[in-house]
């Protein structure tokens, strides 16, 4: 798909100044909203649902950033975003692997345990047994901090998409995003047939939901 459109730059010499804002601020805000809904359907993934969703946030976000260093000449670029997404990645992953290492430990406990009492003749795999409880610990343990940082990035690329759409003065009718999860500041949410959809909520008066 990104093959087929033209890049916002080469746009911008066939545009006048304020329809090459236009065109870029569009632009960005069609790439948030897949980042929104890519990071939501991964939080809800890290929940246990089973959720279908094709996008990659890590690669959407690093084509984002692309593109707005390219941009820089039009104000496009967050310099937050690089340091906030790399911090946020770096903590994800060392997350996943301290997890992962220690549920390793428990099963090699285990079986050491399982060994021993095979040798010896003594039930030692009791004392390896009674560990086990500690993985239901870790897998959710690990759940809550994903989810937390999940939550943190999402949110924080629908605020970006909120300034976005206030600055530039878009439609945010026309920027609507799937989400799996409601607890999101500042959007409205609404069913359309069998799937939930958002916008940025604009008014000072509007409620979370319709």
């Amino acid at each position: 798909m990104s093959d087929v459109i033209k890049d916002s730059v080469e746009v911008a010499l066939e545009l006048d100044e304020k329809e090459v804002y236009a065109h870029i601020a569009h632009e960005s805000a069609e790439d948030i909203i897949r980042i929104i809904s890519s990071l939501d359907a991964e939080r809800a993934k890290n929940k246990g649902e089973v959720i279908y969703y094709q996008d990659d946030w890590d690669d959407l976000i690093r084509q984002r950033i692309q593109k707005g260093k390219r941009h820089t000449a039009f104000d496009f670029y967050n310099p937050a975003l690089l340091n906030i997404w790399e911090a946020k990645v770096k903590y994800l992953k060392k997350v996943k692997n301290s997890i992962k290492a220690a549920m390793l430990g428990v099963v090699a406990f285990l079986v050491v345990t399982i060994i021993l009492s095979l040798f010896s003749e003594n039930p030692w795999f009791l004392v390896g047994a009674s560990v086990l409880p500690l993985s239901i610990f870790l897998n959710s343990y690990k759940k809550e901090k994903l989810d937390f940082t999940y939550y943190q990035l999402t949110q924080f690329f629908i605020d970006e998409l909120r300034d976005l759409i206030l600055k530039h003065r878009l439609d945010s009718t026309k920027y609507k995003f799937k989400v799996f999860s409601y607890d999101y500041f500042g959007i409205l949410t609404r069913k359309i047939g069998s799937s939930i959809f958002a916008i940025i909520k604009v008014g000072e008066n509007m409620t979370n939901t319709e």
